[in-house]
């Protein structure tokens, strides 16, 4: 499996050779430095660590973060990644040519924040009537029973925070790779606002 770290620029459209009109996310995934080789002997399974987005100052990672760094000899990075990927060593690049137009992709990100939302925006309640006095127009509603069981029951649907997390988004299409600029042009939209990070992996 081959995965890339980059950061979401924001969204356009590209026309095909038939002249319909294509909208993209653009993603700028500059080249990540493979930091560990993990082997099943050793680490009971076979992955590599690589690292993205160099740190200009030293001074900004811990200790035990700067020592993963030294002890591969590599520039400091500032997001660490797995991927299961094969046939690497210490300080190999991997690059958006590892990538090709038509490859399927996940993409994962942390979606935008919306702060605490009721329960009609959150899960999507119809609310009660808006007028004659009702006073029931974007209340949840009753939440539990009576005698029995005499409690809320888990999980249920509530106000509360309302975005912020993670979420991935399978079967993507890159309608182009663009090496010379680092860029991956990918059909629809990706999780998250725009200049956060997100993890591009190729499905099998």
């Amino acid at each position: 499996m081959t995965g890339i770290v980059g950061k979401k620029l924001g969204m356009t459209q590209i026309y095909k050779e038939d002249g319909t009109v294509v909208p993209v996310t653009v993603i700028e995934a500059q080249p990540g430095c493979v930091v560990q080789v993990k082997t099943p002997e050793k680490d009971g399974y076979e992955a590599v660590k690589v690292g993205f987005f160099e740190v200009r100052k030293e001074k900004r990672l811990n200790k035990p973060e700067l020592g993963v760094f030294k002890k591969a000899g590599v520039k400091p990075y500032r997001v660490l990644k797995e991927f299961p990927m094969e046939g690497l060593n210490v300080g190999d690049l991997i690059t958006v040519e590892r990538f090709s137009k038509g490859d399927k992709v996940s993409v994962s990100g942390i979606s935008k924040g919306k702060g605490f939302q009721g329960v009609m925006k959150r899960h999507g309640f119809k609310g009660g009537p808006g007028s004659h006095g009702s006073m029931f127009n974007r209340a949840p509603g009753s939440i539990g029973a009576s005698s029995f069981p005499s409690r809320v029951w888990k999980n249920q649907r509530m106000p509360g925070h309302m975005g912020s997390e993670k979420v991935t988004v399978k079967n993507l299409e890159i309608v182009d790779v663009r090496v010379d600029q680092n860029l991956l042009l990918i059909k629809g939209a990706v999780p998250g606002a725009r200049n956060s990070i997100v993890e591009i992996r190729k499905e099998d």
